[in-house]
């Protein structure tokens, strides 16, 4: 299933502490993951805004789109103009990445695996430490250990942060060439962790997710309207 543009849902006319961010919370976009891209390791619940690892293979049928290896699935919707989203994991080894439509899905290769290639980005979360990677077209979030460290080209360096949280907002502006990661804290404060400088190309651009472990899951998360950032 093929979508196109996301919903963005304005939120101009409300007040309060909402309105003290520097605007992203105006770009929230509403996705949903593509069920002909889901790994047969993975399990989607929730009107397919929620990806389970188990450990019985699931029953799916053939299709070009498929990650047929790799427990991976992308959303239907292409990324476009500026989008903001949400998404909170459970369990250990997960990740929440952009990559374009055209990375590869067959086998096991970098090719296919985000942030390991040209052509995905990706927040790692496997603890409690977040790492963010990039090769090219990928950029990925690492966490584990109770501290944030980011990487480029496979460089990493430690930052200074709160407590990382479970659940983390990804800001793409495809005009201006930025991707940035946020950790939202339980008051659903936005901590900047990292943003990627990159020249998107005419590419569609989608949100994907990785989860490893059996019973660790990812959902897409509503968006609260009081959210607010801090440096």
């Amino acid at each position: 299933m093929t979508k196109n543009k996301p919903v963005c849902v304005s939120s101009v006319d409300h007040g309060g502490e909402f309105m003290m961010t520097p605007g992203l919370h105006k770009y929230a976009c509403d996705l949903t993951l593509d069920p002909n891209t889901a790994n047969i390791g993975l399990i989607l619940s929730e009107e397919n805004r929620k990806v389970t690892r188990v450990r019985e293979e699931q029953s799916y049928p053939d299709h070009p789109e498929r990650f047929d290896v790799l427990p991976q699935v992308l959303c239907g919707e292409t990324l476009t103009g500026r989008c903001y989203w949400e998404a909170e994991w459970s369990g250990r080894d997960a990740e929440i990445s952009v990559a374009y439509k055209g990375i590869k899905r067959k086998g096991r290769s970098d090719d296919c695996l985000f942030g390991r290639n040209e052509k995905s980005w990706s927040l790692n979360c496997s603890g409690h430490r977040l790492t963010v990677n990039h090769t090219k077209k990928f950029w990925s979030l690492d966490c584990s250990d109770r501290r944030f460290t980011v990487c480029h080209n496979k460089e990493s360096t430690d930052i200074s942060s709160s407590p990382v949280s479970k659940r983390a907002g990804v800001f793409v502006d495809v005009s201006a060439g930025s991707l940035s990661f946020y950790s939202v804290s339980d008051t659903h404060t936005l901590t900047h962790l990292h943003t990627f400088t990159h020249t998107f190309t005419d590419e569609p651009l989608c949100a994907g997710f990785t989860v490893y472990n059996s019973n660790s899951s990812v959902s897409l998360c509503h968006i609260k309207q009081h959210t607010h950032t801090t440096d």
